[in-house]
């Protein structure tokens, strides 16, 4: 066992393409949807001699609600910068972005310091096939957020989880829909492991992680492997390096560059920004329009309706569940034992049929569905008739009671109903009957389930064992 605490560090640098009309510094559509290539430029985006950038306001008002969400600093002052390199996806020779005075300094997100936020633009998309390189603009000039943490992580879990509430904050804001595998948020992990817990060891960078699970197995790697080079005394190297999602492990790129190395200097064609005069852009405004944030939703959740911390977190992880809850939860006028039952419904049935018919919005009333919930607090539905009643309701609306009444769903409450249908099983099941009486308390059970299914799941399963225990005489 080696006696060295080996003490691994993280910080992460993490891209977001925000959600705007049009690209940053020209009127050609934003649309990461768009599959033909080079369909959504022009000559601004494309960098023609003579064209002139000009700054999306609404791009800017989204990464000032990200700096205000996390309680940073949003700035007066800012100005952009070219920051010049040189590949075929980059058609100006340089990139537009902020180096000196980002729009947000500081602040704090799941536990983990923020250094900055700022603005650029994002680069073209390439691919190579068969000896051949493509080059894509649709990408080209799309607002893109930066956001840099403190090295202040120390494990692959907590760099994951802070990536995961980075996503549901840009969700919730509508600064983003962050989806990884379409490359609208890409992370880079920042990774040193020191023996000595007050210094940082050598710092390697892993770029373009394209899935949360990507980002906390790429980490948990590269520790692994620093850790390893460490004890047989060889030195880490710095450099870039990527992530092998086959082989599941990293490999090396380039050597790192430094930012002397980008040659920074601020943008010419481009105005300064005084923020403060810009009334839809002042810090009151801002904070102003901020909805209610996730951390703040989960409290809510918990406090008002002592929902389990897990159950919570299902809701919230969703905005559009967590919109459908809320509204869930007044139809129900807040009685809070029927908005427990409601969150159940909803992270296990409703979310279930979501996953099978991989609809992206909730093709169903809150209204419908509060009094569904309501039939099955009543009893009125059983647990297996409002599931039933449930698809129903997903599949052609309407309301539950009338399509419950219809498909012969609604809980048999009669007994002289229910004393038919036992006194049938009773003279069928004689085997199980006598084992009751004989003291084998399963027969019980699976009398009752002889009973309920032969009630059509509309029998009340309380009530039946009551009559069963009545009828066998026990």
């Amino acid at each position: 066992m080696d006696a060295l605490p080996y003490v691994p560090t993280i910080g992460l640098e993490i891209h977001a393409e925000l959600k705007t009309r049009t690209k940053m510094f020209c009127d050609s559509a934003n649309d990461p949807d768009e599959t033909r290539p080079n369909v959504n430029v022009c000559p601004v985006c494309l960098a023609h001699p003579g064209t002139l950038p000009v700054i999306n306001r609404e791009a800017v008002k989204h990464v000032l609600r990200v700096g205000a969400a996390i309680g940073g600093t949003l700035a007066d002052y800012t100005e952009f910068d070219r920051k010049s390199y040189f590949y075929p996806d980059i058609p100006k020779g340089y990139q537009i972005s902020q180096y000196e005075y980002p729009l947000v300094t500081g602040g704090e997100l799941a536990g983990v310091a923020v250094t900055r936020v700022h603005l650029e633009e994002d680069t073209a998309r390439s691919s190579h096939e068969q000896g051949v390189s493509l080059v894509d603009f649709n990408r080209a000039g799309v607002p893109l957020m930066e956001l840099v943490t403190e090295p202040v992580i120390h494990g692959a879990e907590a760099a994951g989880r802070f990536a995961r509430e980075l996503q549901l904050l840009l969700r919730t804001l509508g600064a983003g829909e962050a989806n990884l595998e379409k490359g609208e948020m890409r992370v880079e992990a920042n990774i040193s492991v020191s023996a000595e817990p007050r210094k940082l060891g050598t710092k390697v960078e892993v770029k373009n992680l394209n899935s949360f699970r990507s980002v906390e197995r790429a980490i948990a790697f590269e520790i692994d492997r620093h850790i390893a080079l460490l004890r047989e005394g060889k030195p880490v190297t710095q450099e870039t390096r990527g992530w092998d999602e086959e082989g599941q492990r990293t490999f090396s790129q380039r050597l790192k560059e430094g930012s002397a190395d980008y040659r920074y200097f601020p943008e010419p064609d481009l105005p300064k920004l005084m923020l403060s005069e810009d009334p839809e852009c002042a810090p009151e405004a801002i904070r102003a329009s901020l909805p209610e944030l996730p951390d703040a939703r989960r409290g809510r959740y918990r406090e008002r309706y002592t929902l389990k911390e897990s159950l919570a977190e299902q809701i919230v992880k969703d905005p559009i569940f967590s919109v459908f809850f809320d509204a869930v939860a007044a139809a129900l006028a807040e009685d809070q034992k029927a908005v427990q039952l409601a969150a159940n419904y909803l992270t296990v049935d409703l979310a279930g049929i979501q996953a099978r018919e991989g609809w992206a919005a909730l093709p169903i009333d809150p209204r419908a569905f509060a009094k569904l919930i309501r039939l099955a607090q009543a009893g009125t539905l059983s647990s297996r008739g409002a599931k039933d009643t449930l698809e129903l309701l997903v599949a052609q609306g309407g309301d539950p009671e009338e399509l419950a009444s219809a498909h012969e769903l609604i809980q048999i409450q009669d007994d002289g109903a229910l004393r038919e249908i036992i006194a049938e099983v009773v003279n069928r099941e004689t085997k199980a009957a006598e084992e009751y009486r004989s003291g084998k308390e399963a027969a019980l059970q699976y009398l009752v389930g002889m009973s309920m299914w032969e009630s059509k799941g509309a029998g009340n399963p309380s009530r039946i064992r009551e009559l069963l225990i009545e009828e066998l005489g026990r």
